[in-house]
């Protein structure tokens, strides 16, 4: 398959579910909606290691240099775009200054460690963009068409990640996203081999699947009603939640009704513009706020009308800046050439 439709109609869950935990108040708090970015973060694993592993059986080689290509113009295009409009309305507002002190962290790509949060959601982003950066350089130069290597590096990568996961509270415990990628990293390895594949291939069944579909939704609406960490940090549900999506996955590969259901167009469509409306929703909310102020506050008339203007400033994003900056990098990349 070239392309899975039904991980589009994910994407377009996780998205809108992350602008009802922004926005929607306490009415939402069910749909659990801060966990809609490691949804994105298993998916970006299993999406990305899964290109690369194609390119390297049908090449040879993974192609370093087109894949950095590929991800400069996929990723920092849009997000420059949003990041200078969001500067331009603070500095209309006379509020500029947060946005600027926290500048250089957002041009760097370390989010997460900024001073403030004048661009709060961006620091998942940072976080992808390492990603793209170290994981080629572990999976694919240090260890080359070797499944078991593979499995074992992403394995010792987990294992590292979660040793880094401090005790204290006021410690930043960014080492367990990380880990979400990489479960989505090492199903990608396990399924490309055909030995892997046959221990997932049961789960692509239409019965077995909708059983799978059926048991992830209980886990994710369950997430509320889980005792709260004594440390305050979630770092035990993140990763059971991250091992329910990497097993959703394969069940989603093959036709049956969760599928047909996430290959709905209505869902594909918000889908493919996740990346843009997610990016988008504050810039959103504040539009939303200026224009209707008795819409302050967190609620369900402030979530629905800011996710409809994300997805119409997304929509523009993706037809203007996405869909031609991510051409421009392929031909940049000379995408198409054969490894000899």
């Amino acid at each position: 398959m070239r392309r899975f439709p039904a991980l589009d109609g994910l994407r377009a869950i996780a998205a809108v579910i992350v602008v009802a935990f922004h926005f929607g108040g306490p009415r939402w708090t069910w749909l659990s909606g801060w966990v809609g970015v490691q949804l994105f973060f298993v998916l970006s694993g299993f999406l990305i290691t899964t290109l690369m592993l194609r390119e390297e059986e049908s090449r040879g080689r993974v192609s370093l240099r087109s894949f950095y290509i590929r991800r400069v113009f996929r990723i920092l295009p849009v997000y420059l775009v949003v990041l200078a409009a969001m500067y331009a309305l603070a500095h209309l507002n006379g509020a500029s200054g947060r946005l600027r002190e926290s500048m250089p962290y957002y041009l760097l790509m370390v989010n997460e460690f900024a001073p403030n949060q004048a661009f709060p959601h961006s620091w998942t982003i940072a976080i992808e963009w390492k990603f793209y950066l170290v994981w080629p350089l572990l999976a694919f130069v240090f260890v080359r068409a070797a499944v078991l290597r593979r499995m074992a590096v992403t394995l010792l990568a987990i294992a590292a990640l979660v040793a880094l996961i401090p005790f204290e509270k006021d410690w930043p415990y960014w080492p367990i996203h990380y880990v979400s990628i990489l479960v989505g990293c090492l199903l990608a390895v396990v399924m490309h081999h055909p030995r892997g594949y046959a221990l997932f291939r049961p789960l692509t069944r239409p019965v077995a699947s909708l059983a799978v579909f059926v048991g992830f939704v209980a886990v994710h609406l369950s997430l509320p009603y889980w005792p709260p960490a004594e440390d305050g940090h979630s770092e035990l549900m993140i990763g059971v939640y991250a091992v329910a999506v990497a097993v959703l996955l394969p069940a989603m590969l093959a036709s049956g009704l969760p599928t047909k259901v996430l290959s709905w167009r209505p869902l594909v469509f918000v889908g493919e513009r996740s990346y843009s409306l997610y990016l988008v929703q504050y810039l959103a909310m504040t539009t939303v706020i200026a224009l209707v102020p008795s819409y302050a506050g967190h609620s369900t008339r402030l979530f629905v009308a800011t996710t409809v203007l994300s997805l119409l400033a997304a929509d523009l994003l993706y037809r203007w800046v996405e869909q031609p900056m991510i051409g421009v990098g392929r031909r940049f990349s000379g995408r198409g050439k054969v490894v000899p």
